[in-house]
């Protein structure tokens, strides 16, 4: 057993739930995990009463002061993920501001170590390449989503801790996959549904994707290393969206995206979506932010997270299919949430 109490915040969330039942599964079993009022606790129901559950948030100080108590190592998982415009400042003030209550307080309690869960949305670009790793430096243009600013500044709240004297180590994941919630959440199994559900378009870019259990592995793993001070770029594959649609197209057994968003198309497509969205209340499925960024191809190297820890990652079509037979079972329980296993 190990008995170093640890925290993991947003521990009701699609990265927290895996990591929570990682490490309930290695033996951990002095565990606390930060949740907000209201969380669902569908993802993380079979170890829910082997953790220590405290109701807060990382903008509540007093809260969170409390939750840090006694513990000795941090999984910083809580985040807001939006590309709704509305939720910019929220957005910006939950991943900073909590990310910066988090580290103040880790320092005044003489935390052992923090990790923290980013995302390839906080790295840079380099203009002229589409290949980003981690020694490629941040630039403020327009490829950046207001999203990876919020995780960008939050890092900065991370490396401002490190000088302080707290040993840190960030992880940025790209696109995570994986089972998890289906429906009205900002993740991969929507992304499955939509695809269940017929979607005619695919984009003409492509990006990095990573099983949601490699994450958690390779968190853990690099927390029980003698590891400060870096961060490591987690990335399974590098695909076309094209090629991840058409694979959960054919597991789920239903036709595959055939038209082309072109960029007339796609600058359409996301000002129709804007006006359904104000006519009908509802949040639009696409954005000016997720339009644009699918357009563009950015492939990210995890050479580093393979060589530190001799790590491998699970083939994405191993996830696909895996993730598209729990929907598939999903289906006729009306889309209760499920999870992978280990």
């Amino acid at each position: 057993m190990h008995s170093k109490k640890i925290l993991v915040t947003g521990g009701t969330g699609f990265v927290g739930s895996y990591l929570l039942r990682y490490l309930v599964a290695q033996g951990y079993d002095n565990i606390r995990a930060l949740h907000r009022p209201g969380s669902s606790f569908a993802l993380v129901a079979e170890v829910a009463d082997k953790v220590e559950w405290m109701e807060g948030d990382v903008l509540d100080v007093a809260a969170l002061d409390i939750a840090m108590q006694g513990v000795r190592q941090v999984y910083h998982c809580a985040a807001l993920v939006s590309f709704q415009e509305k939720d910019n400042r929220e957005m910006i003030r939950a991943n900073r501001d909590g990310t910066a209550n988090l580290v103040n307080i880790a320092l005044e309690a003489g935390i052992e170590k923090l990790l923290h869960v980013s995302s390839i949305a906080a790295l840079g670009r380099t203009p002229g390449s589409n290949t980003v790793s981690e020694q490629t430096k941040w630039q403020s243009d327009n490829w950046n989503s207001p999203y990876g600013l919020s995780k960008h500044l939050a890092e900065m709240e991370v490396w401002r801790g490190a000088a302080e004297g707290l040993n840190v180590v960030i992880v940025n994941p790209s696109n995570v996959l994986g089972s998890g919630f289906w429906k009205g959440r900002t993740s991969t199994g929507q992304l499955f549904h939509q695809v269940w559900n017929g979607l005619p378009f695919y984009p003409l870019g492509g990006s990095g994707f990573v099983d949601v259990r490699d994450v958690a592995r390779f968190s853990v793993r690099l927390m029980e290393s003698d590891i400060t001070g870096q961060r490591f770029i987690l990335n399974g594959e590098n695909l076309p969206f094209r090629s991840v649609l058409n694979q959960i197209a054919a597991v789920l057994q239903v036709k595959p995206p055939y038209i082309e968003v072109t960029p007339l198309l796609r600058e359409t497509a996301w000002r129709l979506a804007w006006l359904y969205s104000k006519i009908s209340g509802k949040p639009a499925f696409i954005t000016k932010q997720t339009s644009r960024m699918s357009s563009r191809t950015f492939y990210y190297d995890a050479s580093k997270s393979l060589a530190a820890l001799d790590f491998s990652y699970i083939p994405i079509s191993d996830t696909i299919r895996q993730t598209g037979a729990q929907f598939l079972a999903s289906v006729s329980k009306g889309f209760e949430p499920a999870v992978l296993d280990f």
